[in-house]
């Protein structure tokens, strides 16, 4: 006897096929769609309307007595703000202190973390918990309370730095001058910014060191390689992805750093530690009226145009030593 198996009907066929996909879609929108509102209404909208309103001007505000609110006018007017500040000298210094900001993050905050994350790994360090509880501590204090610790030990005349001085030069009367020359007032705040944020570096190449299979570091010293080919060889390579996610995080951090540096100088003495986010709130502190949100929202845009510019090419950079 010979059985027929009963064929499926295709109409049906497509309709559990649709009702399939229609659940994986409402399940996609479902996870999805929450996180896209709040980055739309958190972030894109507040950038994008910002870029808007860098590009007009605001009238003096005039009372309405009928509807009893202060209404003004905004007019469109280009690149005004922008070539303002392009001509502006103290935009084009606080630009050049950002930049040093951004290679202290690179070259100073990321090396140094990676470099102590491999000694925690490789167990060179005694006291690994402690070690790395210390390093990290300064993560946990507030960012205003750094900066106001590091100008009473950099800059009072009664602090460590300047009591420390007097002695070595035998002259009661010695003033920290450093802060008051172009660039070089830019060091102490590297400094202290070294030893803000490299314990947050620390910690997430330490986390992905753990993720990586000892036995190939252990592989390549038994071959007779040295503990820094084993590093520069192995670990950095297996580590690019970590690398660039910390360069993306330093250089995003270093654009839009304000609370440290402000409690820390001011931006002083002279102007000479100020860097683009002092900047953008000196424009509303001191700009006129009808200037304070325009020309601010100008400055802002132009921070996210650098991060995302110094972001493009450090990510352009990372693809190209992959293929080396």
């Amino acid at each position: 006897m010979i059985n027929h198996k009963k064929s499926e009907d295709p109409s049906l066929v497509g309709r559990n096929f649709r009702k399939i996909q229609g659940g994986k879609l409402a399940f996609y929108l479902a996870m999805v769609l929450p996180a896209f509102l709040v980055y739309i209404f958190i972030i894109a909208f507040p950038v994008i309307y910002s870029f808007v309103l860098s590009l007009s001007e605001q009238s003096v505000g005039v009372y309405n007595v009928d509807s009893g609110r202060v209404e003004t006018e905004t007019t469109l007017i280009g690149l005004k703000h922008y070539l303002y500040m392009f001509k502006d000298s103290d935009f084009w210094f606080a630009f050049a202190n950002n930049m040093i900001v951004v290679v202290v993050s690179l070259f100073g905050q990321i090396p140094i973390g990676f470099i102590l994350a491999y000694l925690l790994y490789r167990n060179y360090v005694k006291a690994r918990g402690f070690f790395q509880a210390m390093v990290f501590l300064p993560n946990f204090i507030s960012t205003v309370v750094v900066g106001i610790v590091w100008n009473r030990l950099i800059y009072s005349p009664y602090g460590p730095l300047v009591t420390f001085m007097r002695r070595v030069t035998d002259n009661p009367d010695y003033i920290f001058t450093m802060g008051q020359q172009p660039y070089f007032a830019m060091i102490p705040i590297g400094i202290a910014l070294i030893w803000m944020y490299t314990g947050l570096y620390m910690v997430i190449f330490l986390a992905n060191l753990q993720k990586v299979n000892t036995e190939v570091l252990e592989a390549a010293s038994i071959d007779g390689a040295t503990e820094s080919q084993v590093f520069l060889r192995l670990a950095v390579p297996m580590l690019s992805g970590t690398i660039l996610i910390n360069a993306i995080l330093a250089i995003a951090g270093s654009l839009k750093g304000f609370d440290l540096i402000f409690a820390m100088t001011g931006g002083g003495p002279a102007g000479m530690t100020k860097v683009l986010p002092i900047y953008m709130y000196e424009i509303f502190r001191f700009a006129p009226e009808t200037l304070k949100y325009t020309r601010g929202a100008a400055a802002a845009s132009i921070i996210i145009l650098i991060s995302f510019a110094l972001i493009l090419c450090t990510k352009a950079i990372s693809k190209r030593l992959e293929k080396v």
